[in-house]
């Protein structure tokens, strides 16, 4: 299943162009894949992985590293991290499942790459070192030209026996900004704008080598109001920004775009999405979540948010559920996880329902949203399955069905619609 690392090296440059329809892997079963060999056990059939752009670049090029040109200028993406990332890619994408890659702009520490990386705006205070894909000078446009185009060639042949991925996630939760895709002090016409060149930038190189490929947006669950935590200059409702986006883009020659939706729990520690008292049946509603996702739906069906007649497709491409300790922390991860499910499995519209996480991880603010607990003292070691782990495994199978619905009584949960 694994190809050698000395083979991936040796992929060929120029790729064809691929004529293919977005596929349908058969499932809606998704994992934000750290362990590939246990992604592959469970069944997974979309599988998302990082890519911080900033740390594919070398500014010291080595033999075997990966020449891209852009605007005359020639920019180095270093072999191990390209090698490392066929791996995973290519093990999950020949097992049937589709791949998306979440493209990240990551401060790497070196300043002279960050000024290129990073968007100028954003502020040496962010909280995670995640700034916005920098499309605000001119060398910054001339590399993510570059680290696109580059991946999105090497991902995007009908070659056979090369890794594949088919969805391009532009950046994390823009709406709110400040934490996950800094731009600065910035309100909503600023961020909207922004984040459309980026977009339509990522679209246009992957859209050269994989027409059929989907590019996507990124938004939390905060939807007809912001991020408590942060100010009007550093968090959006998603609904504005999602309307603005949109505006922008059709002044620019609209595009086939998508969306990629957080729909997390209203309170990230309490799994029980079906109590969330803030996601309301409406198009006003405070935030969506599980609990009422059709009107994210519903709303994309609106025609001035359509391409060319039909609605912009969605995945739910990281969320989770957390499992407080002891066993009635696992029970109500599982049944938060089931409930969604099946609520998802019922929504024609969306296509995917990506876990977030694989294996609990130390900086997620004392969250265990994991299928897996770590080591103690590790950041993402795994230690031990969780009873999530088992019922993941079943969803999508012949023994799926029951699995939730045991999942939902264990908790007196009502199935979704009743």
């Amino acid at each position: 299943m694994f190809r050698a690392l000395v083979l991936l090296a040796l992929l060929p440059g120029p790729t064809r162009q691929d004529p293919e329809p977005f596929p349908d892997p058969g499932s809606k079963k998704g994992l934000q894949v750290q362990m590939v060999e246990d992604a592959l056990h469970l069944g997974v059939r979309h599988a998302t992985f990082n890519v911080q752009l900033g740390h594919l670049w070398t500014r010291t090029p080595r033999e075997g590293d990966h020449p891209t040109t852009r605007g005359g200028e020639t920019f180095h993406f270093r072999a191990d991290a390209v090698a490392d990332l066929d791996t995973r890619i290519g093990a999950m994408s020949d097992a049937g499942a589709v791949v998306y890659l979440i493209l990240l702009a990551r401060a790497t520490g070196d300043a002279e790459r960050d000024e290129v990386v990073l968007h100028p705006d954003a502020d040496e205070a962010m909280p995670h070192r995640l700034a916005a894909l920098n499309v605000g000078t001119e060398r910054g446009r001339r590399f993510l030209r570059a680290a696109v185009g580059f991946l999105a060639e090497r991902y995007g042949s009908v070659e056979p026996g090369r890794p594949r991925v088919w969805g391009w996630i532009v950046g994390n939760e823009v709406n709110s900004h400040w934490w996950w895709h800094n731009l600065g002090r910035a309100g909503l016409e600023r961020v909207a704008r922004e984040y459309e060149r980026a977009v339509r930038l990522v679209r246009e190189e992957v859209g050269a080598h994989q027409p059929a490929a989907r590019v996507y947006i990124s938004l939390e669950h905060h939807w007809q109001q912001r991020f408590a935590a942060g100010d009007a200059d550093q968090s959006l409702p998603g609904r504005a920004l999602l309307d603005r986006f949109v505006a922008i883009a059709r002044e620019g020659g609209d595009y086939p775009w998508h969306v990629a939706f957080h729909p997390y729990p209203e309170n990230l520690f309490d799994p029980r999405v079906w109590e969330d008292e803030s996601a309301l049946p409406s198009a006003d509603s405070p935030r969506i979540t599980f609990k009422n996702l059709e009107v994210l739906t519903d709303y994309l069906q609106r025609e001035e948010l359509t391409h060319e007649g039909l609605p912009r497709r969605v995945i739910c491409s990281e969320q989770g559920f957390h499992a407080a300790e002891g066993p009635a922390g696992a029970r109500d991860q599982a049944a938060g996880f089931a409930w969604s499910w099946r609520k998802v499995a019922g929504l024609a519209g969306v296509d995917a329902l990506i876990l977030h996480r694989h294996v609990d991880h130390s900086a997620e603010f004392g969250l265990n949203l994991g299928l897996w607990t770590r080591e103690p003292d590790s950041v993402a070691t795994p230690a031990a399955k969780r009873p999530i782990h088992e019922l993941f495994r079943l969803c999508g199978t012949e023994g799926g069905a029951a699995a939730v619905d045991a999942a939902l009584e264990a908790v007196g949960a009502p199935s979704p619609g009743g």
